[in-house]
């Protein structure tokens, strides 16, 4: 995480938005499920697409679907089926927060990070 000192709101966001591209990944960590949490001894993992999560805040509050894409450049996921209608009646995806879900199943399409996770085991 970008070690921020400043206590005043406007600097804070500033390092977060202007934080480089391997700090701003960091961002995208989401809370695992209680009975992941058990299985993999960790609280939280980052994000990927094909993850199963749970939306736990916001106007989609206990929608569970898969993660369709993730926006590193600016730390939001998108899940599939949480969508906003515009006013000319055409559904766009809402992105949400990654710390706003709950990661209820993972993705292992790719080996290492299931021998890293393998290792906390």
């Amino acid at each position: 995480m970008v070690r921020i000192v400043s206590e005043q709101p406007r600097k804070q966001r500033k390092a977060r938005y202007q934080a480089p591209s391997h700090v701003k990944t960091k961002y995208l960590n989401a809370p695992l499920s209680p009975a992941l949490k058990e299985q993999y001894k960790k609280k939280t993992v980052r994000v990927i697409k094909g993850d199963t999560v749970k939306v736990t805040r916001g106007d989609f509050v206990g929608d569970e679907g898969l993660v369709d894409a993730v926006d590193t450049k600016k730390s939001r996921i998108v899940v599939h089926g949480v969508s906003s209608t515009k006013a000319d009646g055409t559904e766009v995806p809402r992105v949400i927060d990654a710390s706003n879900v709950q990661i209820t199943k993972l993705n292992f399409t790719d080996k290492l990070r299931e021998e890293k996770l393998g290792e906390a085991k």
